[in-house]
């Protein structure tokens, strides 16, 4: 059933109307019309749902207060505006950090309801003009004059991990295999399908995919939710999450070409996703020999391996933003939301840290990334083998981005990309217990042994721009000189 039909809204206010009283995540009014008190209140919900362990709060009109009954109210959020602004837009303005709540226009009983759906906390509390509020039973408060329940909150955020908070709550078993790809999960782990719904419900739970709760429901975690929702949508939250992927026309952003937005979760959808990327990019047609082939203009693997990379190392605080593959004519560039817990410089040699262990270790299980710290040295060595330039990776903003270039003759290249090329040949020897030579340069650009002056000269510049060094300084030969990376 859609979130939006008028038969989900009308059985989730008979749940609310249900609850014996008030409760610290749910509050309801009859004509509060105060904007800025409304902007109180779902920072007080969405701080107050994280400590009351709910994925929602709401805020509803046409209730009263004491007996819940369905009085009505004359209050429209969607109509409402704040010095002509819509309010929506004018108390995302004020909430930091930015979260998604939602306005809901229904009737009731013949009466008209208001209400909105608030997301809570995840990884600190919210704030409104840049003040924190929470529920003290019925009240609205500042959370600052109450310390405990700030300690508890930041305990919360420390101790629960992205994966494991809720994206849906208290939802049948029959919804559950509605909303998630649960043949997909079993596919993956190449397991049999489960004949009874209990058996695959188990599963799932087993697998911190699901959750248990009262009354026989059940919580889908957003592990379950991001690795496997048939329809990313259908969870609020995290429907910006989804992969974007972006073809333009030419070299820059002026003129798109097409755009395609995924709705199924990352594990599900890999594979198609992956086919719609080989199926845009365009190819090379090279001779060897007497016959012309057809090569792919970049490696599947690295693709595979950068577009697993910033599903698994995003950062899911930041909102509005997901994961996006942007197509040139020359390049790829694949870029997630958050920036890395390391320098940029150390991806190749040092084993990747990930915001999101649990979504790491499952892609790990089924094979849709490498074993932890293989990935970026399998993106180099494709790279190399392809005789492209090599990758980029780069922080901008809140957002780390990684570059595929198409190929490019040495001759062509400029010295930032030959420097970082050579830096890159270094780092991958040197995590093969090898050391980089002229010759072995020579070999990955494809020059000649008559060339080799012209890579003598790129390895000075390396040196010099500090990211390399020689392997041995008390050697005096430099014919055969090796080097390492700076940090070797």
């Amino acid at each position: 059933m859609r979130n939006d039909s008028p038969e989900y809204l009308a059985g989730l206010l008979r749940e609310l109307r249900q609850l014996p009283k008030e409760t610290e995540w749910v509050e309801f009014k009859c004509n509060i019309a105060n904007l800025e008190e409304i902007g109180e209140y779902i920072s007080a919900l969405a701080n107050s749902a994280a400590l009351s362990g709910k994925a929602n709060a709401y805020l509803v009109w046409g209730v009263a207060d004491e007996t819940h009954d369905v009085m009505g109210t004359s209050f429209r959020p969607t109509q409402a505006k704040k010095g002509g602004e819509e309010i929506e837009n004018w108390l995302l303005r004020l909430l930091s950090p930015r979260i998604h709540f939602r306005f809901m226009e229904f009737a009731a009983d013949g009466k008209q309801i208001s209400m909105v759906e608030i997301p809570r906390a995840a990884h600190q509390p919210v704030q409104f003009q840049g003040v924190e509020y929470i529920r003290v039973g019925s009240y609205k408060k500042r959370l600052k004059d109450y310390p405990e329940k700030e300690r508890e909150l930041w305990r919360i955020f420390d101790v629960t991990p992205f994966e494991q908070q809720v994206a849906t709550e208290r939802v049948s078993g029959s919804e559950v295999l509605a909303l998630l790809d649960y043949p997909a999960y079993f596919r993956l782990l190449d397991v049999p399908l489960p004949e009874a719904r209990d058996g695959i419900l188990a599963r799932l739970a087993e697998d911190h995919m699901i959750e248990t709760c009262q009354g026989g429901q059940w919580n889908i975690l957003n592990l379950g939710a991001i690795l496997f929702a048939s329809d990313l949508s259908r969870f609020r939250h995290l429907a910006r999450k989804a992969v974007r992927v972006v073809e333009y026309d030419g070299e820059g952003r002026v003129r798109t070409k097409r755009e395609h937005q995924g709705h199924m979760g990352y594990a599900a959808g890999f594979e198609g996703l992956i086919g719609f990327l080989k199926g845009m990019l365009p190819a090379n047609e090279v001779i060897g020999g007497a016959l012309r082939k057809t090569v792919p203009m970049y490696p599947e693997l690295a693709i595979r391996e950068l577009v697993a990379n910033v599903i698994i190392h995003q950062d899911f605080r930041v909102t509005g933003a997901g994961p996006m593959v942007e197509v040139f004519d020359r390049r790829l560039e694949i870029t997630n939301p958050g920036r890395p817990l390391m320098d940029t410089r150390r991806f190749l040699d040092t084993p990747p840290q990930s915001r999101n262990e649990a979504l790491a270790s499952f892609l790990r299980r089924v094979g849709i990334c490498e074993e932890r710290g293989s990935g970026v040295d399998k993106v180099v060595f494709q790279t190399e083998l392809y005789q492209l330039p090599a990758p980029l990776f780069e922080v901008e903003g809140g957002h780390t981005r990684a570059v595929l270039f198409a190929h490019k003759p040495f001759a062509e290249m400029d010295k930032a990309d030959r420097i970082r090329a050579c830096y890159l040949h270094a780092c991958l020897q040197y995590v093969q217990r090898k050391q980089m030579t002229n010759s072995t340069l020579r070999d990955r650009f494809g020059i000649e042994e008559k060339n080799r002056a012209q890579v003598s000269r790129l390895i000075s510049d390396a040196v010099e721009a500090g990211l390399i060094r020689l392997y041995n300084p008390e050697s005096d030969s430099r014919r055969f000189a090796s080097y390492v990376p700076y940090w070797a």
